[in-house]
C-alpha cells in the first residue's frame, strides 16, 4: 500500500510527497480506517514505527475549520521534547492548510502559554501536567474537544503523572473520539481504558519486547570505562559508516565525563543532552544533530522517548541499561519508518544480568562481535569501578584506668581525713596536752 492509496485530503497527501512519505508503516495501515470510522482505538507499538503519523494523518484529515478560537483536537504527549516534535511535524503536514496549532509544557512561560491560546488554536499538543494548569486556570475549554490523543502513555505514568491524566480525563466532554498509543499494556492502563473509552478496537504493530527486523543488534564485552572509551573512538572514527549517532549512557556524571574524555579528539562534532542541561540549550543540541551539524550527541535515558530523529544510523549503549524496556526505547531512536538501523551494546562483567534481562523480555539472542582493531584494555578504573572494601570497625577497650571520681555522697565530718603539715600537727598535740592538764587540775579540786 502507498500513502496516495490512503483517502486523504489533497493538502496532506501533497506534503507526503514534498517531505519523501511515500508508503506506509504497519501501524499506520492499520489505524487509519478505524481512526478515519471515529472509533476509539487503543495501538500498541513501540518506539520507532512510526505511530505519530498512525494518528495524526486521520485526526487532521477528519478536521473542518470552524470559527471558533478553541481546540478540537488535544494531544497529550509525555515531555516537552515530544510536544516540540508533535508540532513541527503538524506544521510540516498542515503547511497548506488553514490549521493552527501550538504547544504547551512544564518549564516555559505560562503567561505565553494562555495568550497562545487566546489568539486560537485548532490543535494543541501538551504535557500532562501543565495542560491541568491551563485547564483550572480556564485557559482552555474542554467541553471543545473533539479529538483526544494520548500518546506513550506508559511513560507517562512512569513519570507520575497518573492523577494529572484522571483529573484532565474527567474533565473533559464523554462525547469525543479517544485514541491511546503505548509500547506496553500495562494493567493500569488497562483499567484507564475500561473507564473512560467506548468500545476500542486494539491494533497491535511490534509492541513493546518485539525485536524489530529492520534494526541490527550486536554487542561487545568490554572490561570498564577506559576501554569503552578507547571502542567508541575506534567506531566514531568510521565517519562515513557511523554518519549518524546517538550514545547512551547510564548517568548524567556519565555522560558529562565521556564528553571529556572524548572532546580533544572530536571536537565540535557531538554534543551532550541530559535533564541537567537548560530547556532551550536541549532544543539547540536536537537541532544541531538534525540539521547534521552534529555527527553524534550523547545522551540519557531521561531524554530517550523525547529525541525524534530520521535516518539515525547507529544507537551505541555506551551502558548497557538496567531495565529492559529502556533498551527497547534506545534502539527505537534507529531504524525508524521500516528504514535499516544499527544497535550496539557495550557489555561489562556486571552487566551480563541486564544483558539475560533484555533478551528475555525480547525472546532474541543478541549477537557478540569481536573487538576491532586498535581498541585499548586499560586497567585503569574510575572510582565508581574500584572494588568498594568494607571494613568492619573494631571499638578496642581502654586499658588507661581512669582516676576514681568524688564519693556520690558527702563525707561526715569525722570520716574526713586531712594531711596537715608537720608544725600544725605539733601545735594540734601542743593543745590536747594542755587540755588534758586542765581536766586533771579540776579532778583534783
Amino acid at each position: 500500500m502507498e500513502f496516495s492509496d490512503l483517502k486523504l485530503k489533497k493538502q496532506l497527501q501533497n506534503a507526503l510527497e514534498e517531505n519523501g512519505y511515500s508508503t506506509p508503516t504497519t501501524i499506520q495501515q492499520n489505524a487509519f480506517s478505524p481512526i478515519m470510522s471515529g472509533r476509539d482505538v487503543v495501538g500498541l507499538a513501540q518506539t520507532g514505527t512510526g505511530k505519530t503519523l498512525a494518528y495524526l494523518l486521520p485526526v487532521i484529515n477528519l478536521w473542518k475549520f470552524t470559527k471558533s478560537p478553541y481546540p478540537q483536537i488535544l494531544i497529550i504527549v509525555p515531555t516537552r521534547e515530544l510536544v516540540v516534535q508533535v508540532v513541527e511535524q503538524i506544521e510540516m503536514l498542515t503547511e497548506r492548510m488553514n490549521l493552527v496549532v501550538g504547544g504547551a509544557y512544564g518549564g516555559a512561560n505560562i503567561k505565553r502559554q494562555i495568550s497562545m491560546l487566546e489568539l486560537g488554536l485548532d490543535v494543541l499538543v501538551a504535557t500532562p501536567g501543565r495542560l491541568y494548569d491551563l485547564l483550572l486556570k480556564g485557559a482552555l475549554k474542554a467541553n471543545t474537544i473533539k479529538k483526544l490523543v494520548i500518546d506513550e502513555v506508559d511513560e507517562m505514568l512512569n513519570l507520575g503523572f497518573r492523577t494529572q491524566l484522571r483529573n484532565i480525563l474527567n474533565m473533559l466532554p464523554e462525547k469525543r473520539q479517544t485514541l491511546l498509543f503505548s509500547a506496553t499494556m500495562e494493567d493500569e492502563i488497562e483499567y484507564l481504558i475500561q473507564e473512560y473509552f467506548k468500545g476500542p478496537l486494539k491494533i497491535e504493530a511490534a509492541p513493546m519486547g518485539t525485536p524489530l527486523e529492520n534494526i541490527q543488534q550486536s554487542l561487545f564485552h568490554i572490561p570498564n570505562f577506559y576501554s569503552k572509551v578507547s571502542l567508541l573512538k575506534v567506531l566514531l572514527d568510521q565517519d562515513e559508516i557511523f554518519s549518524k549517532v546517538l550514545v547512551f549512557t547510564a548517568t548524567k556524571k556519565l555522560a558529562d565525563q565521556l564528553a571529556e574524555e572524548i572532546e580533544d579528539h572530536f571536537g565540535e562534532q557531538f554534543g551532550v543532552i541530559h535533564s541537567n542541561k537548560s530547556q532551550n540549550f536541549r532544543f539547540n543540541v536536537i537541532k544541531n544533530f538534525k540539521d547534521g551539524s552534529y555527527r553524534f550527541i550523547i545522551a540519557t535515558d531521561i531524554v530517550a522517548r523525547g529525541i525524534d530523529v530520521s535516518e539515525v544510523s547507529h544507537v551505541i549503549n555506551f551502558d548497557t541499561p538496567e531495565v529492559a524496556a529502556n533498551y527497547i526505547h534506545r534502539i527505537g531512536r534507529t531504524g525508524r519508518a521500516d528504514k535499516k538501523g544499527n544497535s550496539l551494546t557495550f557489555v561489562t562483567e556486571k552487566d551480563k544480568e541486564h544483558i539475560s534481562n533484555i533478551e528475555s523480555l525480547m525472546n532474541y539472542t543478541i549477537p557478540e562481535s569481536e573487538l576491532p582493531d586498535g581498541v585499548i584494555i586499560s586497567e585503569v578504573l574510575t572510582e565508581d569501578e574500584m572494588p568498594k572494601v568494607n571494613m568492619k570497625t573494631i571499638k578496642l577497650k581502654d586499658t588507661v584506668k581512669k582516676s576514681a571520681g568524688e564519693a556520690f555522697h558527702e563525707k561526715k565530718a569525722k570520716n574526713k581525713k586531712t594531711n596537715l603539715s608537720r608544725s600544725e600537727r605539733a601545735k594540734m598535740r601542743t593543745i590536747k596536752n594542755a587540755m588534758k592538764r586542765k581536766s586533771k587540775k579540776k579532778g583534783r579540786r
